[in-house]
């Protein structure tokens, strides 16, 4: 774990390692993300619908669970 200070003008220092892993230079961009009191610093990606393809792929099928549902609320009212 890394612990990092808060200057008083808000800035807080990246660690030369992480820039390092994450390709962050200076003017680099971070997204700034608060999970519900843990607060995220996100690198934004730079192409987020192709980056994005196949994160959900072999879950189980969304589509597939609501039609099995929708097809058995059907079948309950007539």
């Amino acid at each position: 774990m890394t612990v990092a200070t808060v200057s008083s003008k808000g800035w807080v220092v990246i660690p030369a390692d992480f820039r390092k892993k994450y390709g962050l230079n200076a003017g680099s961009r971070v997204l700034i993300v608060d999970y519900g009191g843990v607060l995220a610093l996100v690198p934004p990606m730079s192409d987020p619908v192709a980056e994005s393809a196949g994160m959900l792929k072999g879950g189980p099928s969304l589509v597939r669970a609501l039609l099995d549902e929708r097809a058995e609320e059907t079948a309950h009212e007539g």
